[in-house]
């Protein structure tokens, strides 16, 4: 234990601040709203940096970059949904019909946008694709995710609403492009003061981990089923997680691309997004009981973010060595 303490930084005191915070103290009441909007604020921020941060070349270079993305929406959209059909009867033996439904509804999903890149930030790599890859791949999601569940069991979605890509255009690309803009008279000084960026990184996660938890702890989703239960999703998230990670990782280097790609494909592939599964899951699954539907989706969601977390960090250090190395 007292080998683990010192390798404990700010921003993993950070999370487990958050974490238990958002377990012991939800925020309540006027307070919950008020944490919603400090989050999207944050959100707002930091797109705002990246954007007057990011040259006009590497964005350019992150679109075009056809290889880089493809691989992430294949892990998104056909990697993760057929890994979710694989496990779907052993889902179904060991949790029952509506946790296997949650599981198997995870894998649909888009990939996180903000916090795809804020890893991919810590870790060093590149952020600008993986501001292009998480961007598309919810874009694609808000038609994909539907379609992929009707194909799946065969039912009617009903389709998404438009508000889902008004939220993603106001909190993520308009303050992005305004950075851009604005680029000409702070692009330096933003540059300059790295510090700024990595206190936006950092304070934005700790946000949405606390909201995250509280609205779970505030919706009872926690305390709804059995301890045995909330152990075996907690072990299949951990299982379909760490065989992603694998996959992309060990994949992207396989097809030779670069240490800061690698980073994007394997965070931005790995990813499901919280924000944008739960509003679909209340259209596509209308008139079902979605306490239980949704607790596969909150669980992967904070393990994922813990454990990307550290492996973020992990890796931005390691880069951060071998610099100081050469």
């Amino acid at each position: 234990m007292t080998k683990f303490l010192p390798k404990l930084d700010r921003f993993t005191i950070g999370l487990l601040l958050s974490v238990s915070l958002g377990l012991l103290l939800p925020c309540v009441g006027v307070w919950d709203m008020v944490f919603s909007l400090l989050s999207d604020s944050a959100i707002i921020l930091l797109f705002f940096l990246y954007g007057a941060r990011l040259s006009r070349k590497s964005i350019w270079e992150g679109i075009t970059h056809w290889r880089l993305q493809g691989l992430v929406a294949l892990s998104t959209f056909v990697l993760f949904p057929l890994m979710g059909l694989a496990f779907r009867p052993l889902w179904e033996l060991a949790l029952g019909q509506e946790l296997s439904l949650g599981m198997l509804y995870v894998c649909m999903l888009p990939s996180t946008v903000q916090s795809s890149i804020t890893f991919t930030s810590i870790a060093k790599g590149n952020v600008a694709a993986a501001i292009c890859s998480a961007s598309i791949s919810s874009l694609l999601g808000v038609f994909l995710t539907p379609l992929l569940v009707g194909f799946v069991w065969s039912t009617q979605g009903g389709g998404v609403d438009f508000s889902t890509f008004v939220d993603i255009c106001l909190i993520i690309l308009v303050p992005f492009v305004v950075g851009q803009f604005a680029q000409r008279w702070i692009g330096a000084w933003v540059i300059h003061h790295k510090h700024i960026t990595s206190w936006t990184d950092h304070s934005t996660i700790w946000l949405v981990v606390y909201t995250a938890f509280s609205h779970a702890m505030n919706e009872g989703m926690w305390s709804s089923l059995p301890i045995l239960a909330l152990v075996k999703v907690l072990g299949f998230c951990a299982v379909l997680l760490f065989l992603v990670l694998v996959i992309t990782y060990y994949g992207a280097k396989k097809l030779g691309f670069s240490r800061e790609d690698q980073l994007a494909i394997v965070f931005c592939g790995s990813k499901k997004s919280l924000a944008t599964g739960i509003p679909m899951m209340n259209v596509i699954f209308a008139g079902f009981a979605l306490g239980q539907l949704m607790i596969p989706v909150m669980i992967f969601h904070q393990l994922q973010l813990m454990v990307c977390a550290i492996l973020a960090r992990r890796w931005g250090r390691s880069h951060e060595s071998s610099e100081t190395d050469e």
